[in-house]
């Protein structure tokens, strides 16, 4: 395939990747084969247990679990998405995780709109990536990134799409609303999704669907992994909020970015699309998403707040490793593009 041709990323199903230690093998062996075999992954062990809850290890492992309740894999047995021993094992997983998760935001506000101010405070002299990539970002910098954002962006609004079914009300609608606009307002070629595919081709990036799983770092794969581990509606919830409410100053600066780098049209248009988008997106998100629920099911608050609370603890260990190894002169991937 041409890298520089758009590709529509719904039409094939993703290769399974290559194992990073004990816990991912066991599941891409498992998914080789056919469920209820012996070989089958056990629910859970002392592995799970003594794995780096952030790591690299665990982190693919779990991606690969949700990725069956999205597009699934080449060559993989579609029944495994509901396979009992599997769904064991990300069981497992996933309390290692939000366990850890929860033990490292217990100092964050615990309301909802504590837990947003937090977020909303900008520094004068800002140190994120998106500042980073702004002022000073290389255009092998903004491939990186763009690399690696693309396990979500490729399916973007899909994990949150999940939340729908578990509201009500003015929460559900306002939900929905925002939903569609990610999905293109009912054209194809609007699709967020779409429009970062042609920000990738741009960039000279495969936009095959999961193309870059092997190149992404624990800390991205954390960060996707969170959206699909949330069932709990508050704490998704929440975690939505967060990153619509910070999209628009992020994309602003993004889009600059790309200006400067010369990276193309549909680059720059990615960006200043969620400009505008997400700055309407983050008042209907608070006032009527976070708001009706919580007049709703005011005891969610709490989880809402922890939505957040988690998506930024994550969102700043992605920059944290990133910026160390491109202040390095190195690769922020696993593997070079």
């Amino acid at each position: 395939m041409n890298p520089a041709e758009p590709t529509d990323v719904r039409l094939s199903e993703p290769v399974l990747p290559t194992g990073r230690s004990e816990l991912s093998d066991r599941v891409l062996r498992a998914l080789r084969g056919r469920p209820g075999r012996e070989d089958s992954p056990p629910s859970s062990d002392g592995a799970v247990h003594e794995a780096d809850p952030y790591g690299e290890d665990l982190h693919l492992a779990l991606y690969l679990c949700y990725e069956l309740h999205y597009r699934g894999f080449q060559g993989v047995d579609p029944s495994w998405e509901w396979d009992p021993a599997l769904l064991g094992l990300r069981a497992g997983l996933e309390r290692r995780f939000l366990d850890t998760l929860r033990t490292d935001t217990e100092d964050r506000p615990h309301g909802a709109d504590e837990a947003f101010d937090a977020i909303l405070v900008e520094p004068v002299h800002g140190t994120g990536l998106s500042h980073f990539l702004q002022h000073e970002g290389q255009l092998w910098q903004l491939r990186e990134y763009a690399a690696q954002r693309s396990l979500y962006h490729l399916k973007e609004a899909d994990p949150h799409a999940w939340v729908i079914p578990r509201l009500r009300g003015r929460a559900k609608a306002a939900m929905v609303a925002v939903e569609f606009d990610e999905y293109g307002g009912g054209r194809a070629d609007r699709m967020h999704s779409r429009l970062f595919a042609d920000l990738m081709t741009d960039l000279g990036l495969d936009t095959t669907y999961g193309r870059y799983l092997d190149a992404a770092t624990a800390e991205t794969l954390a960060s996707v992994n969170l959206m699909s581990m949330f069932g709990l509606r508050g704490a998704l919830v929440g975690q939505f909020a967060a990153v619509e409410v910070t999209s628009s100053p992020a994309s602003r600066r993004l889009a600059e970015a790309m200006r400067r780098a010369d990276a193309g049209e549909a680059a720059v248009h990615f960006y200043t699309e969620h400009v505008e988008a997400d700055a309407v997106h983050e008042q209907v998100v608070r006032r009527d998403v976070v708001g009706g629920l919580l007049e709703d099911e005011p005891w969610l608050e709490t989880d809402v707040a922890f939505g957040v609370a988690a998506t930024d603890l994550l969102d700043t260990r992605i920059g944290g490793r990133t910026l160390a190894a491109w202040r390095d002169g190195r690769t922020s991937l696993r593997t070079p593009l």
